[in-house]
């Protein structure tokens, strides 16, 4: 305990998070869909909150161009399973959080099977059909999901289906046609943005779990490229 109590002082010594708020991050079961630009630091900075258990659903294998954002990662890990190399930066980082890697794709067949056994689900997916995927689950199951979202300059933070608030089809009842959108292959991704972004869910994930007060139906809309924050009620 003495050991713990000095690795997590900093946010321990906050009033608002305390020891009690400290048991609470040890005790939660936190899953993030995606291991990539939004998972890389949302996965680092929840293991070194020390969150309890800690699992991450991703299919894909690590691509040298990734590395522009994707922090977690050397090129050692290229070629590698993202979730595999993720297993090992956490258990470098903070050997008590336990690692669950989930090498899969999310699908209409598996994607509640998948998230039923955690309490906060976090979506840094890069697709719509994903998104929305994740969404209903979280809606049909009673999670509270963290969404984000990034491009360019920008990015979008939300939370849904926390205390009862809104969820995703409450902004947008359908997703767009995939194709016709812009995305990251074809406009590029600065990398500090998903650490932004990404640091912003970790944020708010922490403050869900500590009950503090978070975004509630809520978009946050972040430019960097203009340097401007607003929120959208929806």
């Amino acid at each position: 305990m003495k050991d713990n109590f000095t690795r997590y002082s900093r946010q321990i010594f906050i009033e608002e998070i305390g020891v009690e708020g400290q048991r609470k991050i040890r005790a939660a079961k936190v899953l993030v869909i995606g291991a990539g630009g939004l998972g890389s630091p949302v996965i680092q900075y929840l293991a070194a909150a020390g969150v309890g258990t800690l699992a991450v659903a991703d299919f894909d294998t690590l691509e040298i161009h990734n590395l522009n954002r994707q922090v977690i990662y050397q090129e050692k890990n290229v070629g590698k399973p993202k979730v595999e190399s993720a297993s090992e930066f956490v258990s470098a980082l903070n050997s008590d959080v336990h690692f669950i890697p989930i090498k899969e794709k999310i699908t209409i067949e598996n994607v509640q099977q998948i998230i039923h056994p955690y309490d906060i689900v976090i979506d840094g997916s890069d697709n719509f059909t994903t998104r929305y995927l994740v969404n209903d689950a979280c809606v049909q199951l009673g999670k509270l999901l963290v969404y984000g979202s990034i491009l360019s300059f920008e990015g979008q933070v939300a939370v849904f289906n926390y205390k009862g608030s809104k969820n995703l089809r409450d902004i947008f009842l359908e997703p767009p046609n995939q194709e016709s959108l812009p995305d990251c292959d074809s406009l590029g991704v600065l990398g500090p943005l998903p650490g932004i972004v990404g640091s912003i869910m970790a944020m708010q994930t922490l403050q869900i779990i500590c009950d503090m007060e978070v975004l509630c139906n809520e978009l946050l809309l972040i430019d960097t490229k203009n340097w401007a924050f607003n929120k959208v009620a929806f």
